[in-house]
């Protein structure tokens, strides 16, 4: 919702109190408004999911909707600007983050009907493919997912390096080592995934663990839950730093996904969750992206490589979820996302 100024500034009333009536919106509103016209304005933003509603007559009340708090349009153009310590962010894990994603459905109604759509474009279009086409475009979607992700984490191999990685084996002269295994350890793990296709079906902690020793094999990283902190570059925020807190809250946001029916909500909340838990020393982002995807493959949905995503962009989307717990710039990389990949393999 595109809300008007008068809209903002009654959710900015509205947002620093637990629950409001109308009096008290038009008396701080500071402005020459009747209540037929604020009631009209508190409907549309009810109807919006932007405010909850509740009580009759003079009883009635108005309170922040969870699916607004997760999803309120940001004005960031100056936020990453400043320092990470300088920032107005949250820095701490926040434990009712959960039962917010648990209660509010992530998608509009005009979001799920695009993703379905695409989702049976996608299934028509893998329905007669020939199946030595469908072996060579599931390649160049490995080579480009594994590339993408890996560049994400700064790896240095070009996706033409990468190509030549996976396909003649021959790692590029000057590049660290660990930067090739990186990428076969994507390799490795989407063709598992593609193996075992319904392995997400339900998610568990033993999933986790299993494809995050896929992507961190070699690469001289603890496996399973980690017991000491981690810090993440380019914010204040800290993850849960004591290992039976952090186990909890992997079996609690195990348990919040597979209580959701739709794929799209169960591979979005896993991407972004993985990701803000941080349960392992290092590789937190690309298990994140693997188990989303392996959600999806479960769910008859296109992989994503997310090729087209800018890097920067990803990152500022992640850490607007880390310290305002925000999802809305993360959710509309994950769309888009989902589109380009039905639009540019298996065609």
């Amino acid at each position: 919702m595109q809300l008007s100024s008068r809209q903002q500034k009654i959710i900015n009333i509205i947002t620093t109190q637990e629950s409001t009536s109308i009096s008290v919106v038009k008396e701080q509103l500071h402005e020459d408004v009747s209540i037929p016209t604020l009631n009209r304005e508190l409907a549309a933003l009810v109807a919006n999911n932007c405010l909850l509603k509740t009580g009759k007559g003079r009883a009635t009340s108005y309170s922040m909707s969870p699916y607004y708090i997760i999803f309120a349009p940001l004005e960031t153009s100056d936020y990453f600007d400043k320092e990470p310590d300088s920032r107005q962010a949250r820095t701490d894990f926040n434990h009712d983050l959960m039962s917010v994603l648990e209660g509010v459905e992530l998608f509009t109604p005009e979001e799920e009907s695009l993703l379905e759509t695409l989702k049976q474009e996608y299934q028509a279009n893998i329905s007669d493919y020939p199946k030595s086409l469908y072996q060579k475009e599931l390649e160049r979607l490995t080579i480009e997912l594994s590339w993408k992700s890996s560049q994400i984490e700064g790896n240095t191999y070009s996706l033409l390096e990468t190509e030549r990685l996976f396909l003649e084996k021959e790692e590029t002269e000057g590049k660290p080592k660990e930067d090739a295994t990186m990428l076969l350890n994507h390799k490795d793990a989407l063709d598992y995934l593609l193996t075992h296709k319904g392995i997400a079906e339900e998610t568990n902690l033993k999933l986790l663990e299993e494809i995050h020793s896929f992507l961190i094999k070699d690469l001289g990283v603890g496996k399973n839950i980690r017991s000491r902190t981690v810090g993440i570059t380019g914010t204040a925020y800290k993850p849960l730093d004591n290992e039976y807190q952090i186990k909890e809250a992997m079996e609690r946001m195990c348990s919040i996904i597979n209580a959701k029916d739709n794929g799209f909500e169960k591979a979005l909340l896993a991407v972004a969750l993985i990701s803000y838990i941080q349960p392992f020393e290092d590789g937190n982002k690309r298990t994140g992206r693997m188990i989303s995807n392996a959600i999806l493959i479960a769910y008859d949905v296109c992989p994503l490589s997310y090729r087209s995503v800018d890097s920067i962009d990803y990152k500022k989307a992640m850490l607007l979820f880390y310290e305002q717990n925000n999802l809305a710039a993360f959710k509309q990389i994950f769309i888009e996302q989902i589109e380009f990949s039905v639009k540019n393999y298996f065609q």
